[in-house]
């Protein structure tokens, strides 16, 4: 079953220069469950693309369903309501609150969410592999370990998607791998889907679909032997 469809999405925008075709008629399909990661060179679309699908930015053409239902538009209240019922994004900066302990970081989502829950909090942080560091604050912890609080902060609220833009940007290959494969099996066990934008063709392993974009267009859609 399609969790959302895209058919013939533009973002265009009128600059002094002319229009820019961020997105030139998009059309994709993602089913429950899947993995997806999306790549290609800047300016290619890849967070554009991502930005319309969590409703922070508006197509201005082509249809968008989420869940068989047209996901509001050029309405921020209805736009913030779609994206805090649905979305969960995973930034390449980890925008953590640096007074909050780990496990408090990860409440306050829950709570702007409205449902506190401390057990599945620490449920959360344990399934990241951070169980022994729930009350350390996010200065006395590495990178790595502050982007899988990220990552549990972002399942905290159970979304349906979650989106995530170079999210191992910062962070070496090594640690990359680590949060990566905390992520896809976080999302595996709360069979979230996911849609993930990078450079880096490394993780291509840790997906079940690669898409490819070029100037604002999907140019090569693979499922990958994960799938």
């Amino acid at each position: 079953m399609s969790l959302f469809e895209m058919n013939g999405v533009e973002r265009h925008y009128e600059m002094p220069s002319g229009v820019v075709k961020a997105l030139d008629g998009i059309d994709l399909s993602v089913k429950e469950g899947e993995r997806v990661i999306l790549l290609g060179p800047s300016g290619s679309g890849k967070t554009t693309l991502l930005n319309c699908l969590s409703a922070l930015d508006s197509p201005t053409g082509g249809t968008y369903k989420f869940g068989g239902h047209e996901v509001p538009r050029n309405n921020s209240e209805a736009m913030t309501k779609f994206r805090r019922d649905n979305i969960g994004y995973v930034f390449q900066f980890f925008n953590l609150l640096q007074d909050l302990t780990v496990l408090e970081n990860v409440l306050l989502i829950q709570e702007l969410a409205g449902g506190k829950d401390v057990q599945r909090a620490k449920e959360l942080l344990s399934m990241v592999g951070l169980s022994e560091e729930v009350d350390r604050f996010p200065g006395e912890i590495s990178g790595g370990q502050q982007q899988r609080v990220a990552i549990a902060r972002s399942l905290s609220k159970s979304p349906r998607l979650l989106l995530g833009d170079e999210l191992t940007g910062n962070l070496d290959s090594e640690t990359s791998a680590s949060v990566m494969e905390a992520l896809i099996a976080s999302c595996e066990k709360e069979n979230i889907t996911a849609v993930f934008v990078t450079h880096d063709e490394k993780l291509t392993k840790y997906a079940t679909r690669v898409i490819r974009l070029d100037s604002g267009k999907i140019i090569s859609d693979e499922t990958t032997q994960k799938a």
